[in-house]
């Protein structure tokens, strides 16, 4: 297949989506719109080809929007060509490497409303959503804008390039993550700022002695 024709087959990258999504719904096909709009934009043509380490892409929301663009584009949090920020937010940003052109796609909150208007005669609104998402113009689903994107030599993808020791739990930190403190020590940003988890203080588990009781 020609490389952009890749990004033209909107029925093929919605039925890859159910693939690894487990089932379509209106959320895997606006991220299938919105990968391909992103892709366009910043000049990637074959983002599972030729153009897989040129593409980085930041979403913003962990919905279906989030399985779209990542089976539309490739990119994965392994490979650090996807980056997640918990904004709640139904938007992704897609950097080329190469050219360092970079778009930021956002949905409008005022594209939920199309499907009613669009497709008024189907009573399913979930059918209803889903023929609108495909077929409704890129400018009434998303709001499209041209940004920058600095990016750090320790954000790249590739092996870590720097590895440190948090000096208050011990725990290593890759690729600049680590804190400094009050004190200038280097720490992790869970004994920094607190974790997302607590210990179980009912069971006890150590590296090369395990206890639990």
């Amino acid at each position: 297949m020609v490389q952009a024709e890749y990004l033209a087959d909107l029925e093929g990258l919605i039925d890859a989506c159910g693939s690894l999504h487990g089932h379509i719904c209106p959320g895997q096909v606006l991220g299938v719109r919105m990968a391909t709009l992103g892709c366009r934009l910043a000049g990637i043509e074959d983002p599972r080809g030729l153009d897989r380490k040129s593409l980085i892409v930041w979403i913003e929301i962990d919905r279906c929007v989030a399985d779209a663009v990542c089976a539309v584009t490739g990119v994965r949090l392994g490979k650090r060509s996807l980056k997640y920020l918990d904004y709640g937010k139904v938007a992704a940003t897609f950097l080329n490497l190469q050219t360092v052109r970079a778009y930021r796609i956002l949905a409008k909150d005022e594209s939920r409303g199309l499907a009613d208007r669009l497709f008024p005669e189907i009573e399913s609104k979930k059918e209803r959503q889903m023929l609108a998402y495909r077929e409704a113009d890129e400018a009434e689903l998303f709001t499209t804008e041209q940004v920058r994107i600095e990016l750090d030599e320790l954000e790249l993808p590739g092996r870590p390039r720097r590895r440190v020791r948090c000096m208050e739990c011990g725990e290593g930190i890759n690729d600049g993550k680590e804190v400094a403190d009050a004190l200038g020590r280097r720490i992790c940003r869970a004994c920094a700022f607190g974790s997302y988890y607590r210990q179980d203080s009912s069971k006890s588990t150590r590296q090369g002695d395990v206890r639990v009781r």
